[in-house]
């Protein structure tokens, strides 16, 4: 099978296929001779910060000299970034290979009258299996949606299991308030595993204590106290941690999001823990400072930046990193269907100021009707709001009527993706998310 079908197989699963049980998952797990067993696993969960967390972790462990694998989701332009074997996506040939090696597994499962892996079950076994054929360490490894009930947590004995912030999103699977979506977060939390985690707010805290407490779970968490913000010079962001254990360092990073230190903070936290006074900071401080996680805060073009935030939270985080300009701002905006965007409008309008609005629609089954979108913006600003169908047409708009203001373009990681997709088309090169 080719690349290009291989891809397109994949594309088509959601198709005709049904979430699974995690015994279905173990299932295929065990066909292919539990790739998992083969390598150390490092779990996150969480809803804001994720894929953040687990690229600052996968960064820190190659500086120690170890081969890592990192899985994470959803992918921006590529299908392989989702597969990344020391700091590299998986290649072509390499995604072929292990495709059909998992393909092969699943056809013996039909044959058994086994229903057929999800479009994330099926990646996820061929990130594990990719990782094992490639000698990983260790593996990093981000949940789907949830924790209690995702694919990834057929991984019985990880090495340690963190859980990012938690936020208000997915409400219709995982819960209608932050303790019911804390306890499907901490549902990856297993028996005697080391737990890290971030402060968010007092109930969903309590939970993930309690559930690492019921499993006999060491747990740390890591307050917002673990740093503090020293600045923004130079588009990084650089910040000092607490603790003795970091000597007085300052640390930087390359993005300008205000909630990236406690993203950080978590993930070095998580280092000391497994490598203790041996780790090597130095390096660890280098490799942070190296990281360039694409679609977060990411500057793609001079003063245009790209932003995942695709829920009210991620919203708030985003307006506090929103930088002081007096040349002024122009959004680009678009979001999925089940997000609650009417409030991710409301909170964009009220704490970010804009001198205009350009609203557009996802080339996805799932993407909000911009008409909607629009309609939203002019209820809660006065300003300019221009509604653009095509995504092409609305960032060809925005950055012909910027003069000189800074642009930001968020709502959906599925925007992210289209627009770098359409700057690597237009400009030629490559701007794949890379450490």
């Amino acid at each position: 099978m080719t690349y290009g079908e291989a891809v397109k197989y994949i594309l088509d699963i959601p198709k005709f296929s049904k979430k699974n049980s995690a015994e279905h998952t173990g299932f295929l797990l065990n066909s292919l001779g539990n790739p998992q067993d083969a390598v150390k696993v490092i779990h996150v969960a969480g809803t804001n910060g994720k894929g953040s967390v687990c690229a600052y972790l996968d960064a820190m462990l190659r500086s120690e000299g170890v081969r890592t694998g990192l899985f994470t989701s959803p992918h921006l332009v590529k299908i392989n970034e989702r597969i990344v074997i020391d700091g590299s996506p998986i290649s072509d040939d390499a995604f072929v290979f292990i495709f059909d090696k998992v393909l092969s597994g699943v056809k013996k499962m039909e044959d058994r009258g086994m229903p057929h892996p999800t479009f994330f079950e099926f990646l996820f076994v061929m990130g594990l299996t990719a990782f094992a054929e490639a000698g990983a360490d260790y593996v990093v490894l981000e949940t789907g949606l949830g924790g209690r009930l995702d694919a990834t947590n057929t991984v019985a004995h990880p090495l340690v299991s963190v859980i990012t912030s938690i936020g208000m999103d997915h409400m219709e699977y995982l819960g209608n308030t932050l303790a019911q979506i804390a306890g499907e977060k901490a549902g990856i939390i297993k028996p005697g595993v080391p737990v890290f985690f971030s402060e968010t707010s007092p109930e969903s805290d309590r939970i993930i204590e309690s559930t690492a407490k019921k499993c006999g779970s060491s747990c740390k968490k890591i307050g917002k106290d673990a740093y503090e913000i020293l600045g923004i010079e130079e588009k990084r962001i650089a910040f000092s941690p607490a603790s003795d254990y970091y000597g007085n360092t300052t640390w930087k990073l390359n993005n300008i999001g205000v909630y990236q230190p406690a993203n950080a903070i978590l993930a070095m936290e998580v280092m000391r823990s497994l490598f203790g006074s041996s780790g090597r900071r130095d390096l660890w401080r280098k490799a942070l400072s190296d990281v360039k996680w694409a679609g977060r805060m990411e500057e793609i073009l001079p003063d245009v930046y790209v932003d995942g935030a695709h829920n009210v939270s991620a919203v708030e985080a985003f307006a506090r990193s929103v930088l002081p300009d007096e040349r002024g701002r122009a959004i680009l905006f678009s979001a999925v269907k089940d997000k609650d965007y009417a409030e991710m409008i409301s909170r964009l309008c009220r704490d970010v100021q804009a001198d205009f609005y350009v609203v557009t629609m996802i080339e996805n089954s799932r993407g909000a009707r911009a008409e909607e979108l629009g309609r939203l913006f002019e209820r809660y600003t006065d300003k300019p709001v221009i509604v653009t169908v095509d995504v092409k047409e609305a960032f060809d708009y925005i950055l012909a009527h910027r003069e000189g203001r800074r642009v930001y373009c968020l709502g959906s990681l599925y925007l992210a993706g289209m627009i770098k997709e359409l700057i690597q088309e237009e400009y030629g090169c490559s701007i794949m998310r890379k450490n």
